[in-house]
């Protein structure tokens, strides 16, 4: 294990510390080892920064060629005291919801680049683009969506309609109402394999529309005639890659493809399907802009999705769609403009290390704990970086191991709030937890994981 040298500002801080003020159990070797293993963190985040690789010799320039650069510091590096994130227990850890705060330290870093000021008489009016099927879509917000999705690889959109919505959400529901036959004797069944997103089936059933209803686990499926088929690729919660299992004649597919990105997965091939949804808040952590976007092949589905947020909202909010194309465009300029130096840190570069330090993380307390387990995943190419790399989905699917039945009362217990498996149609071993919470509430979390016991 690394351990900094003494001359390293960090040294006295805290590692110290740590090595002499407690007994050494096995407890007390695993807290000394998180917080070496923070401190290798810091240590390579520094010697990158200064030009230097990981030994301590000045490295060559461009040594590696890559598309993007890698040498970008890390978030965590913010917070890693061990005593920053002390923890006596009591403290409740929220890690139900996926809120990408995670993705604040970033945009910050980037200044005004992504500030936009919209005076008090613009973009009053209800229409965007009348020419366009999607008439609220701001021609701004449709270029950049167009221009990162060329610069990352991760989507066909030449030839498509894109429409946009207040999040994902929203579009979820007006692909079900494009979809379902409109003149059909009975409701058209939903279905989707588990686990699945634990909202799929209360936003399907929400408004007991008479035009869709849940039908549950598409493995499970054998109902004969029309079908919609959700496929969430990487999945939420479990993060594995998916493709449809019903493949029966008369079945429509709906691709959520909000985890398409390369700080999750690897981007093996642009999507080409014939109705993707993507959004803003797992793309670049912006959930509060409630931005969303659908690429469309048919130009009739495209006018009916319209026609449902049209109904539904008379629109979207152009502020909203404003400041997504300037985050967007602060993106791909980081890209497309990388050997300019003014251009500063690269977004998917600086999320991927943060995602591959937080997994490793994870795993280490998961292993020191004996309670609990992980899935593994299989590595592959990333077009994106030109590398090979491992997933690091948005959540952990962790399950409880030994006796325990009820994984989140089990955490609970520890105040630690996650979401059960029964939210996502699997057993209640099983647990979701947010990996983009903010770093000091990640820290002590796998902190306190890792002491768990029955």
């Amino acid at each position: 294990m690394y351990l900094p040298s003494s001359t390293h500002p960090l040294y006295f801080k805290w590692s110290w510390r740590y090595i002499f003020t407690s007994v050494f159990s096995m407890r007390h070797f695993f807290v000394l080892s998180l917080a070496l293993n923070v401190s290798f963190i810091l240590r390579s985040v520094f010697e990158r920064e200064q030009g230097l690789n990981w030994f301590g010799f000045e490295s060559e320039k461009d040594q590696v060629t890559q598309r993007t650069r890698l040498s970008v510091s890390s978030p965590l590096s913010s917070i890693t005291t061990l005593a920053e994130a002390q923890d006596s227990g009591e403290r409740i850890i929220n890690l139900d919801h996926g809120d990408p705060t995670m993705y604040e330290k970033y945009w910050q870093q980037m200044g005004d680049k992504t500030t936009v000021v919209i005076p008090g008489w613009q973009y009053m009016s209800y229409f965007s683009d009348i020419s366009n099927i999607c008439w609220f879509l701001e021609p701004e917000f449709a270029k950049q969506v167009v221009r990162l999705h060329k610069v990352v690889g991760n989507a066909v959109t030449d030839g498509r309609h894109i429409v946009v919505g207040t999040g994902s959400s929203q579009l979820y529901l007006a692909a079900l109402f494009a979809l379902a036959p409109s003149d059909a004797s009975e409701p058209i069944s939903v279905v989707s394999q588990a686990p699945y997103y634990s909202s799929y089936p209360s936003m399907t059933d929400c408004l007991k529309s008479g035009l869709y209803k849940w039908a549950g686990e598409a493995h499970n499926f054998s109902k004969e005639g029309p079908y919609i088929e959700l496929v969430t690729s990487p999945n939420n919660p479990d993060g594995t890659a998916r493709h449809s299992v019903v493949n029966r004649n008369k079945g429509t597919l709906l691709h959520d493809l909000a985890y398409y990105w390369p700080q999750y997965t690897p981007i093996s091939s642009p999507a080409d399907h014939e109705l993707m949804l993507f959004t803003v808040s797992k793309s670049t952590g912006h959930a509060g802009m409630r931005i969303g976007w659908a690429i469309v092949k048919d130009k009739e589905v495209a006018k009916r999705m319209t026609k449902f947020v049209e109904l539904n909202t008379i629109g979207v909010s152009k502020d909203s769609q404003i400041r997504a194309a300037k985050v967007l465009k602060a993106i791909s300029d980081t890209y497309e403009h990388v050997d300019d130096s003014e251009v500063g840190e690269t977004f998917f570069d600086f999320s991927y290390h943060n995602m591959a330090e937080r997994w490793k993380l994870l795993r280490e307390a998961v292993e020191h704990s004996g309670m609990f387990s992980l899935p593994k995943f299989p590595p592959a190419f990333c077009t994106f970086f030109n590398q090979v790399s491992e997933p690091q989905p948005a959540f952990a699917w962790l399950k409880c191991e030994k006796d325990i039945e009820d994984c989140e009362t089990f955490l609970r217990d520890h105040k630690i709030l996650t979401r059960g498996g029964k939210h996502f149609g699997v057993g209640p071993k099983y647990v979701r937890i947010s990996m983009l919470d903010r770093d000091e509430n990640f820290i002590r979390f796998v902190k306190r994981l890792s002491t768990i016991r029955v």
